[in-house]
């Protein structure tokens, strides 16, 4: 039943194993990216500078949405690879089921709040009013696509705790080109503007759905495949997601509610200044898919060795992953800062959003080195059960000291650099206790102990 490139995770050579792990999961996540940046770079150069805002205007708010449900799918992932990890078929039969149930509920969930809360929200955050109503459009839209979206999401997490990392690339390869073709013939060809590009988006999210439940639901004969008389939610199976999951939830909406604060503090600054944040949120996705693939793959990778109780070779793993991550790091700093105002220009032609823009990655590029120690150490805590103090760490002293940031020092320093230095202070810091915490904080033994592992 176990294949060998499931195994390897478990006995292969660690760097191999992490890069081989690691790659489906980088292009995956940057064909994911391609559903909005097709929409950015479309809405930039067909419908205008207005436009392109309205869309930017709408990421913070979505990722919070996504990222509470992403944090529960964590939650499946890590219980899913430890007891792969550990030999036991029925336990994974029982998971996939629950947290597929879970998916569909959260998703509906998130659809009616997304759809109900747009223009509100968008008020809110102080969205300009000549972006507002396109910016709740293309929101209100986008909420449509949620079930399918989580669904894919809680898929690919499924698949790749049992090791499989490539086939939720090619379903979102498939997806992005769908979005990419909609894109074209929505808004260039029909001309609905930042309504079209939703509407891609959203059939482009029930593309990569449909796959990847029909791959798993063909899984014939393992503990994942999907039978109908089987969906149901466990209570145990949702209370081990939950205890995993909710932490890492509650993380991600602290550091998105930051980020919608670092958004409106961007609004204020006019319309120029938020398409040019909305840009750079684009080029900036690089390197946080790929530090964030690194952590999908350190929490895998962890889960897995963890419950086959292999301990030490979590900790090698461990040393590999922060290895390639400050390399990959310094590439994507060095690259980014010199091509800055050549990047921005693929998205738009407006001299003032680029010139704006390139002052904001010449601040920011040169920093990201300061941020990946949480993001690999978080993964292997995470993967191995401990997701308490790594969860007070962040929303203290990244989310909480961000906000704190935000209040105090943008009003009296009102500059677009005094918002965009919030980053720099608190990934530092956080990346001292991080380390710190790993290194002599005792998280090992208390999740053997509360795993009854020797």
């Amino acid at each position: 039943m176990r294949s060998l490139k499931q195994t390897d995770i478990l006995t292969g050579s660690i760097p191999k194993q992490l890069l081989l792990f690691f790659l489906p999961i980088w292009f995956g996540t940057l064909f994911q990216q391609l559903y909005n940046t097709a929409d950015t770079l479309i809405v930039g150069n067909f419908v205008g500078t207005n436009a392109l805002a309205a869309v930017g205007a709408t990421g913070a708010f979505v990722n919070l949405l996504v990222g509470l449900f992403v944090g529960l799918c964590s939650g499946a992932g890590v219980v899913i690879a430890q007891s792969w990890g550990a030999h036991d078929p029925e336990a994974v039969d029982r998971q996939v089921h629950t947290a597929l149930v879970l998916s569909v509920g959260l998703g509906a969930l998130l659809t009616v709040l997304g759809f109900a809360s747009a223009t509100p929200m968008m008020r809110l955050m102080g969205t300009p009013e000549e972006i507002l109503a396109d910016a709740a459009l293309y929101l209100r839209i986008y909420s449509l696509g949620m079930i399918p979206q989580m669904l894919y999401n809680m898929g690919a997490n499924i698949l790749r705790a049992i090791g499989d990392s490539k086939r939720p690339l090619y379903f979102l390869i498939a997806a992005s080109l769908v979005n990419i073709v909609l894109d074209v013939v929505f808004i260039a060809v029909f001309g609905w503007g930042v309504a079209g590009a939703a509407l891609a988006t959203v059939f482009s999210q029930v593309a990569s759905a449909v796959l990847t439940l029909r791959c798993i639901a063909g899984s014939e004969g393992t503990p994942w495949h999907i039978r109908a008389e089987k969906l149901r939610l466990h209570t145990e199976v949702l209370a081990a997601i939950c205890m995993i999951g909710i932490p890492a939830a509650a993380q991600s909406a602290m550091y998105n509610v930051s980020n919608m604060l670092i958004q409106s503090s961007m609004n204020s600054f006019g319309t120029s200044t938020i398409a040019a944040w909305g840009v750079y949120g684009k080029i900036d996705f690089v390197f946080w898919m790929t530090i964030n693939s690194l952590g999908i793959a350190i929490t895998t990778f962890a889960g897995q060795n963890f419950g086959a109780r292999q301990y030490d070779r979590v900790r090698n793993g461990v040393r590999v992953c922060m290895a390639m991550a400050a390399g990959i790091t310094l590439v994507i700093s060095v690259v980014f800062y010199n091509a800055a105002e050549p990047l921005f220009r693929l998205f738009s032609q407006d001299d003032a959003v680029i010139a704006v823009g390139v002052g904001m990655m010449h601040v920011l590029t040169p920093v990201y080195i300061t941020y990946i120690s949480i993001e690999v150490l978080s993964g292997a805590l995470r993967g191995c059960g401990d997701v308490r103090v790594p969860t007070l760490i962040t929303v203290f002293f990244v989310c909480g000291l961000r906000v704190l940031w935000l209040t105090l020092m943008v009003p009296r320093y009102h500059t677009i650099a005094t918002v965009e230095l919030s980053y720099p202070l608190t990934w530092t810091l956080a990346s001292l206790l991080f380390i710190l915490y790993y290194k002599r904080g005792g998280w090992l033994n208390r999740c053997k102990a509360a795993k009854g592992l020797e």
